[in-house]
């Protein structure tokens, strides 16, 4: 499992000067969880998430931007820890980052969830991947999830912004049709203008048609935690 541990001081200082509160710092495990009170997170979230990963990583903005804190964020901590331990060990390959309150998950063809040249389609090794992932979510039915469907450069920007809408999608309604609630499901997808690997490489590309997961605490989580720490 990775763990988020970036030099942040300059954006979480920018950060405490906008909000005036104390600043949220990023953690990997549910004690850090509580480093900050939730006033002004959503505001912290969105400057950290804007340029963790050199501006090209909004699942980690996504799940900074939701964080509680405090107490309550602890409890939601731990239970994170938890989910990402599990998706670690049943999905070798998935590269998992705990960071404050949510997980990261990124699927390439490393980890079973991948896509050829042009292709959205959940292909056989695919769905022995996202079955798995399935199993996990109805595990832990208080969490929410942001799909993100990303492309190589190959192509036009244009068409390559439809295809990581398709690639997306597939994997949401993939998930859904399972019996997964739609409501704890947000699609989004960039295209090719989140590169992660270098394109002008075959690995790099095959790596960058990606779908990426942020797991954050659906607010019946939030609730349940407030109310067993009197936060």
């Amino acid at each position: 499992m990775k763990y988020l541990n970036r030099p942040l001081a300059l954006i979480i200082a920018v950060a405490f000067l906008m909000t005036g509160c104390e600043a949220i710092k990023n953690s990997n495990n549910s004690q850090k969880g509580a480093a900050g009170g939730a006033a002004g997170g959503a505001v912290i979230g969105g400057v950290i998430g804007n340029n963790v990963g050199d501006g090209n990583n909004t699942a980690l903005g996504a799940i900074i931007g939701g964080v509680v804190g405090g107490a309550a964020g602890a409890y939601i901590g731990n239970r994170m820890d938890k989910q990402a331990q599990q998706i670690e060990n049943e999905i070798p390959g998935a590269e998992v980052t705990r960071v404050g309150e949510g997980i990261s998950v990124t699927f390439d063809e490393n980890s079973g969830v991948y896509f050829a040249t042009n292709k959205s389609d959940v292909n056989a090794k695919s769905q022995e991947t996202l079955n798995t992932l399935i199993g996990i979510f109805k595990e832990y039915p208080d969490t929410n999830v942001l799909v993100e469907g990303h492309t190589d450069s190959t192509g036009n920007a244009d068409y390559n912004y439809t295809l990581s809408e398709k690639r997306a999608r597939s994997v949401t309604n993939y998930l859904t049709a399972s019996g997964l609630s739609s409501g704890r499901f947000t699609t989004k997808w960039y295209g090719q203008t989140q590169a992660k690997y270098d394109n002008s490489t075959v690995e790099g590309r095959a790596k960058n048609r990606r779908v990426e997961l942020a797991i954050i605490a659906s607010e019946e989580l939030k609730d349940e935690a407030q109310q067993n720490t009197n936060n």
